[in-house]
This record gives structure tokens, sequence and C-alpha cells, in this order.
């Protein structure tokens, strides 16, 4: 008889340490059907990586349904109740299928090519510098406050042409909005990520208005092109875009360096290793977001009754994919607890999979790759001010993550 055991995302231990619950979920039952959530969780590397790629499978429903069924859906589910929440990020290209999915897809592709990252790299650069420039000389700092935190905003803020003024609101826009993300979520939460939405959109349009007057090579002057030729962007999509854009590379980018810096810190073999190889820095970043991902859970919805592994899931049914889990899947990765910069293959799932794969993942690795060099450069001297059990980490599902992390320079 199969064994069970409690599930419990939104605790301190669980937070601690999520992954000895994620081997037991993967060794007992790798498909549970969780009852809050009305949600079947996958943890098994294998039925995840499948499960992204197909396309039975969608972030919603409203391009299999009439537009009565998509309207008595948004009733059931109080959509009026967040008028601007809905109206901008429940729509975007995270949450959309179809045609619709398609055209922002490649509307968001053609804004994060490799190449235009990479014309970003002196300015990268010189925000790092200028962060450490400000922790070097102090004896004991905060590494996600004092160094990260500013940058993806900054970096984001640069690209979508907001005045640098303006640049630290981005990250509270950001953060209020995406804690609506979690499954278990209250009203509090929902106003909270309305209020926000609504500043930003607000924001968002009178920047607009004036890149009208006085385009630049922003963003959103490129966006505004689109909108008004072939590619029929129109005021809410390209609202809704440049959310995106801060809410999928804003925090996940601080999370994913404050993880990778604590990794290497309990792994102090491999810091020295990448200081004195630091053309090591890709894989070393790739595996840092499989050993600590940011985003470690993801769902999408049953567009059709299905059958997978003998498991029946009917039509509108939500699937929830553990991707920090397929990530230590000892199926897929040769000691998967083993933390090792040189690791590749490294077919992690940090960037999740299939159409839905994050296109930012090039600016976002990028920010990490030259982030962690130049600190490695600079701060030879880096440990941890307190014990690693003394560190507190967000609790949720939606993402993983340090409130903070005390070094000593």
């Amino acid at each position: 008889m199969r064994r069970l055991f409690n599930f419990e995302p939104y605790s301190n231990e669980f937070a601690r340490d999520p992954y000895s619950v994620y081997a037991r979920m993967r060794e007992e039952c790798p498909i549970r059907y969780h009852e809050n959530w009305d949600t079947w969780l996958f943890s098994r590397y294998e039925d995840i990586a499948t499960l992204v790629m197909d396309e039975r499978l969608g972030r919603t429903m409203d391009h299999v349904m009439s537009p009565e069924q998509v309207a008595s859906y948004r009733d059931r589910h109080q959509w009026q109740a967040a008028p601007f929440h809905s109206r901008y990020v429940k729509v975007s290209v995270i949450d959309s299928e179809g045609e619709l999915h398609s055209r922002l897809r490649k509307a968001v592709f053609r804004l994060f090519t490799p190449v235009r990252v990479n014309q970003l790299r002196g300015f990268i650069q010189d925000l790092i510098n200028r962060q450490i420039d400000v922790v070097e000389s102090e004896g004991e700092f905060d590494f996600i406050e004092d160094v990260v935190a500013p940058v993806p905003g900054f970096v984001i803020g640069e690209m979508l042409g907001v005045p640098e003024a303006d640049r630290p609101q981005l990250r509270a826009w950001s953060e209020d909005i995406v804690q609506y993300f979690e499954p278990e979520r209250t009203e509090a939460h929902r106003n909270l990520a309305e209020q926000a939405t609504a500043e930003f959109a607000a924001y968002l349009t009178e920047l607009t208005a004036m890149r009208r007057e006085a385009p630049g090579s922003d963003l959103v002057s490129e966006m505004i092109t689109w909108q008004d030729g072939s590619d029929c962007l129109t005021q809410d999509e390209l609202i809704s875009t440049a959310m995106t854009i801060l809410m999928a590379g804003h925090g996940s980018t601080i999370d994913a360096s404050g993880n990778g810096m604590f990794t290497l810190l309990r792994y102090p073999q491999q810091m020295a290793v990448l200081r004195a190889e630091p053309g090591l820095i890709h894989t070393a970043v790739q595996e840092m977001l499989r050993y600590e991902p940011p985003l470690p859970y993801f769902h999408r919805y049953a567009l059709e009754d299905m059958e997978y592994k003998g498991y029946a899931f009917k039509k509108g049914s939500k699937l929830g994919f553990l991707y920090a889990s397929a990530n230590r899947d000892e199926a897929c990765f040769a000691e998967p607890d083993l933390f090792d910069i040189r690791r590749d293959p490294n077919r992690h799932l940090a960037f999740g999979g299939g159409v839905h794969h994050c296109l930012g993942n090039h600016l976002a690795r990028r920010n990490m790759e030259i982030m962690f060099n130049t600190i490695l450069r600079r701060l030879p001297r880096l440990r941890l001010a307190t014990t690693a059990g003394q560190l507190k980490w967000k609790t949720g599902i939606t993402s993983r993550g340090l409130v903070s992390l005390s070094l000593l320079n």
C-alpha cells in the first residue's frame, strides 16, 4: 500500500528543505492529487519533460471555449473583482494560448534575442561594479538587498526606457503582482496585486504617450511601431507585455542570484575552482539554476479529456509541475544532490519547456554570469555572516529564494 505524507509547501520546514520532500514524492507518489489546490502534482523529470511538450495541455482554456463559456468561467473566478489584474496580467504571453500566444511570443522573442542581450553587457557590468563599489569596504552586508536587488530592475528599466529615477519602483510593483500567483491566496493578496497592476498600467500608459511624441531606442518605442504596423499589438497588449517582461525577469533573477551565492558558499571548493577558472561561468550558472531553481512550480490545464500513464484527466483538470523536484531527479542527473559547476550536459527545467519556455533566459543567465565573475574577482574573502541554518527562506511554491543573505567581506 502506498504511504502518504503531508505536503506543506507554506511551512518553514519545507522552505528550509523542500528537496527531501520531493525525493519522497518521486519515490512514493510521483503523480499525486493535491486536494487543497484541486491539482495533480508531478515530481519526476521524465513526466514533466514529456508533459510540458504535450499540446493537450495549456496555460489557459480560453481558446478551446466559446465566448459564453469564457465569460462564465471568468465570472465564476471573480475576474471582475480585480479588473486591472485581469486585463493586463491574466491574458499575458505567459497565460495565453493559440494565435494570441503565438503573436505575443513572437513579439517578446524579438526583444530578447542573444544579440540584443549581448549589447547590454557593458551596461550590466557597469551596474554591478557600482553595486560592489558600495559594499567593497563594508565588513558585513546583505548580498540580496545591497548587491543583487537593484540589478534586474535597472537592466529591465534600461531596456524598456524607464527613467533611472523611476526604476526602483519596478521592484515593488513586480513583487506585489507576483505574490498573487501562489495557489493559496487571499483577498488581501488580490487587492495588493490589483493596486500594483493599476499603478503600473497608469505609468506605462503615460510612458507610451511620451515615447509616441519622442521615440527612443528602447523596447517601449519599438513596440509602439509594431502597434502601428503589421504586428498589430494593441495598447493593452503593449502594456501587458511590458509588465510580463518585468515580472518574469525581476524577482526570479534576484532569487536565482541569492540562491547561487549561497550555494557557492556551501561548496567552497567549487567556488575556488570558479575563481581560478572564470571560463566555467556558463556551466556554473546553469548548475546554480538546476540546484536551486527560483521558479520551482508551474501549472497547466488539460484542454481535452486525456490519459497519461493510466491516469485519466478530465478537460479543465489542473496539472502542476514541480520543476525543482525534476531538477534533483536521480533518474536524469548523476548525483543530483551534488553541486558540480562542471556538470555538462545539464538539461534542467529551471526555465520550463515547450511553447512556454522562458524567453528571458538569455538575459537572466547573462546577468548572473557577469555578476558572479565580478564578485569572485573583486570580493575574494566572502563568507557567511551567520550559520546556514539561521537563514530564512521564503515560504510558498511558486518562488524559491532567501529573504536575506548576510555576508562578511
